[in-house]
């Protein structure tokens, strides 16, 4: 009798712990703004296929780990298992009523509206984000630039610009009005301000990012390019043309041109970073992957960089003064346009 009041006691004491431990479960979406890893285990980091978030995609959104959340439980389709765990500013929440969810207070996040601008000079850094437009387009078919890409047009055979996000993550919408804010995370990026750029910088940004159409532009001026080192959207994207021009000429972009259709490992996308821009750059640069039924297809290249970002600045310099990070997925295929 004692032994079994003794294992009641025990079972009692253990159940405010395993409540406080529970997930707090949540309705709605999560819509991603970066590519991030969508773990298995929080606290092993584990990630089977090597999943990621494809930026600007909804997920079903299942839970979170926490009362004051670090990580979202969401379902990823195609993912095995499909419930996977992603950190709390790689996106944003709606509830089930489409209303948007405040983010998290963390100290790698401060409140919107009131951030400083990263510093220039020799130590700022970034995440250098371009994609390949046929993947991005398999998961948004209905964007403008989606509808009208052929297979002649340069975005079919060259990266296109994602982003130059200034670090550490979190460093967003510096001194922009609230309204803006708002208006940025509901993803109403037509009501943003428009970037004043002179005309040939636009001539060159509607090229090297085909997003113009959906208004991409005033989305990345507004949270990232507002926090660059020089107040100047024309410098910002101007600078981010002649980053990408380097690479889309260099053996990288020959490497994915000759191999559209067909699967590339990551170790020879990162070998051809190191014959462009010189041994361990391929160090800094991650593969992002995406599901397309019973494919894995290559959509995003994240590189790392420190350094200035001037008009003249070389990309080969920029990735050396970076740290290594992970490779992302092992491999991925090419993506043809049209959808597959």
């Amino acid at each position: 009798m004692k032994r079994i009041w003794l294992a009641a006691f025990a079972l009692s004491m253990l159940a405010p712990l395993a409540a406080a431990q529970a997930d707090e479960p949540m309705k709605g979406t999560f819509t991603a703004h970066q590519a991030c890893p969508a773990f298995l285990s929080i606290r092993k980091q584990t990630n089977p296929g090597n999943v990621e978030l494809v930026p600007e995609q909804s997920y079903r959104l299942l839970a979170a780990n926490k009362p004051n959340p670090t990580y979202y439980r969401v379902e990823v389709e195609g993912a095995q298992p499909v419930e996977r765990w992603v950190p709390v500013d790689c996106g944003e929440v709606k509830s089930a009523d489409g209303t948007t969810v405040p983010a998290p207070t963390t100290p790698s996040q401060p409140a919107p509206g009131n951030n400083t601008p990263s510093g220039g000079g020799g130590g700022a850094s970034y995440v250098f984000a371009i994609s390949w437009q046929p993947a991005f387009c398999e998961g948004m078919p209905g964007k403008t630039e989606c509808k009208t890409q052929t297979p002649e047009r340069f975005d079919a055979t060259h990266f296109t610009l994602h982003g130059l996000w200034p670090q550490p993550r979190g460093n967003a919408y510096c001194g922009v009005p609230q309204q803006d804010v708002e208006a940025d995370k509901a993803h109403r990026w037509e009501d943003l301000p428009e970037p004043q750029l002179d005309p040939a910088t636009r001539t060159a940004l509607e090229q090297a990012m085909p997003g113009t159409a959906s208004f991409l532009e005033r989305h990345e001026w507004v949270e990232h390019g507002s926090c660059f080192f020089e107040k100047s959207a024309d410098a910002y994207f101007r600078r981010e043309v002649a980053l990408i021009g380097q690479i889309n000429a260099s053996p990288v972009q020959k490497l994915f041109a000759d191999n559209i259709g067909k699967e590339i490992e990551t170790s020879d996308i990162r070998q051809a970073f190191d014959q462009a821009f010189g041994n361990g750059a391929g160090d800094r640069v991650r593969v992002a992957c995406k599901r397309d039924g019973n494919r894995r297809i290559i959509t995003e290249l994240t590189i790392g960089l420190r350094g200035e970002v001037t008009d003249n600045a070389s990309l080969a310099t920029l990735i050396a003064g970076a740290s290594p990070t992970d490779q992302g997925c092992t491999s991925g295929i090419v993506d043809a346009v049209g959808l597959q």
